[in-house]
């Protein structure tokens, strides 16, 4: 199957779509695929992409005003021409917005069928950055997705959500965790030292510093004794942050071992922010055998186990989170007991796992374009 990746973001970006996009790519090629990503150009230019396990087309590109490490794509024939060069049998459109919107319309062009992987959560960034740009944010949802073969979500409030504004064809498909990399043992005496250096039990944050993630929540766990608060990531709500979250440790953008080694050095994980489609993070951290603390909102609902790997809070609310994280570091047997059911939980959740349903995808759209052809 030849297979054309169209995507808003692709590494060296850190953030879900490009992950996700790199992890299909792999998978696809794993399994014998000819896969092509088509992405904007990095700040860097079109250099070489280390990680990327098959050719990258990059798209000119220009960084997002007021949030540089964020690239949007230009205008650009590069698009059309990948895919017809690649003489793709069906076109993975990653979270598409801007760049996907031009890939759906070449693949309508080329009679080439698409699948859309959706992914932002948009008329929630909309309510946080646009005061009335929901409504608008739902008419471009729609208007892109109702053009794809499929629309497959990664939760089900996600499908619920895509569903109940009138977008069609909607199917589930969750994200996959890299059980190796991310694993309790990992877990680092040193590093814990190092960042508790009075014994204090260590709570982490992981994941964009932006408005929209509402990280300043933490800041009730900040004023909890024997806690300390770490987090890890960059983004604009940065120096606010620094200043709402006295005492928490800030320790910028972390990847790969050295991230996996912090998430099991952890001894509680919160993610604060309620608008996740799904929330990678949260299932890298039930990997590292961490509990959890989330908004019971968006694809946290269907990762975390309410009191068996973790606890769901109202989102929004201070504190509830304090309270939660309270409950956890008060109760060394309850945190091991959540944080043991927590990897238990995600062990089949493997990239591989996932990748083969996403194929079976694919195929089930091949074989429907097929049908319809030949009727």
């Amino acid at each position: 199957m030849r297979v054309v990746i169209v995507t808003e973001s692709f590494p060296p970006d850190v953030n879900g779509v490009a992950h996700c996009a790199l992890q299909t790519a792999r998978h696809l090629v794993d399994r014998g695929h000819v896969p092509l990503v088509v992405a904007p150009a990095t700040a860097a230019g079109n250099g070489p992409d280390a990680q990327a396990p098959c050719p990258v087309v990059r798209v000119p590109s220009i960084p997002l005003p007021g949030y540089p490490q964020v690239r949007v794509a230009l205008p650009s024939r590069r698009v059309a021409a990948a895919i017809t060069e690649h003489r793709a049998d069906i076109v993975h459109l990653a979270s598409p917005f801007i760049l996907g919107v031009r890939g759906m319309a070449a693949a309508a062009r080329l009679h080439i069928p698409a699948v859309a992987i959706y992914q932002t959560d948009l008329a929630g960034y909309a309510r946080t950055y646009i005061s009335a740009g929901e409504a608008a944010a739902w008419r471009r949802i729609r208007s892109v997705h109702a053009a794809a073969d499929r629309t497959l979500a990664p939760s089900s409030a996600a499908q619920r959500d895509l569903e109940a504004h009138g977008v069609p064809r909607v199917q589930l498909w969750p994200r996959g965790v890299d059980t190796v990399r991310f694993r309790p043992d990992l877990r680092d005496e040193a590093m814990r030292r190092e960042l508790a250096p009075n014994g204090e039990l260590i709570v982490g944050y992981v994941g964009r510093l932006a408005p929209e993630k509402h990280v300043e929540l933490l800041a009730g766990a900040c004023g909890l004794e024997g806690v300390r608060v770490v987090v890890v990531g960059d983004g604009p709500s940065e120096p606010t942050l620094r200043s709402a979250l006295p005492g928490a440790a800030f320790l910028g953008r972390r990847t790969g071992d050295e991230l996996a080694r912090i998430f099991a050095s952890l001894d509680v994980f919160v993610h604060t922010g309620p608008f996740e489609t799904f929330c990678q993070t949260v299932q890298e951290a039930m990997a590292s055998g961490v509990p959890v603390v989330a908004p019971a909102a968006g694809g946290p609902l269907d990762l975390v186990a309410h009191g068996q790997t973790g606890l769901l809070v109202p989102p929004g609310g201070t504190a509830a989170f304090r309270d939660a994280v309270q409950t956890l570091v008060s109760d060394r047997a309850l945190r091991n007991e959540y944080g043991t059911a927590a990897r238990a939980l995600v062990e089949g959740r493997t990239w591989a796992a996932v990748g083969d349903q996403l194929i079976g995808h694919y195929a089930d759209v091949l074989a429907a374009r097929r049908t319809v052809v030949a009727a």
